[in-house]
């Protein structure tokens, strides 16, 4: 799976080839299809190794309090240190886009179960009064979601302008009563 993400991150999905990806491994083209049958296969098994990855690192967080962002925050962070598996979900997530992708599900059901991530842990401050007067619970997640990501693309552009913790930090600072730093 290393391999193919490596592949997927040079070339897209669309550009990727089983046979070079097989070729990195060190098996055979058929070794390959024997354990992933289809390109569609094998881009769902790197996903879900990312996501398993992430779980690993203590996602998912119960997100009744300020925990979900922590958990976000160290995300990120985590990213910082790994660039090629950034380059691979922001390619993945741009190529996504349309609906006859093989990874457009992944991506809708990535990105709804993230938002409700942050929703539900801004929902839980709000009602604990630690969001600010006029911060929307369901409009903070949309933005720092998007915050997130967006700050991913900018970050692999120009890795030495742009950070992408800190504006996070900022917009929670923005938002929230009391600030959140991840433990």
């Amino acid at each position: 799976m290393a391999a193919a993400a490596a592949v997927y991150a040079e070339a897209g999905y669309d550009g990727a080839s089983l046979r070079e990806i097989a070729k990195r491994a060190g098996i055979s083209h058929t070794g390959l299809l024997h354990h992933f049958p289809s390109r569609e296969a094998l881009l769902a098994a790197v996903l879900e190794e990312r996501d398993r990855r992430d779980a690993e690192r203590g996602r998912p967080h119960p997100a009744s309090d300020a925990g979900a962002l922590c958990e976000l925050l160290e995300l990120a962070a985590h990213n910082r240190r790994h660039p090629g598996i950034v380059e691979l979900y922001v390619r993945m997530a741009a190529e996504a886009v349309t609906a006859d992708h093989p990874a457009h599900a992944y991506f809708t059901g990535h990105y709804r179960a993230a938002r409700e991530y942050a929703r539900s842990s801004f929902a839980a401050l709000a009602a604990a009064g630690e969001l600010r007067a006029g911060a929307d619970p369901e409009s903070a997640a949309v933005m720092f979601i998007a915050l997130m990501d967006g700050l991913q693309v900018q970050w692999l552009t120009n890795p030495d302008e742009v950070d992408i913790v800190g504006p996070l930090h900022a917009f929670l600072r923005l938002v929230l009563a009391t600030p959140v730093e991840p433990g």
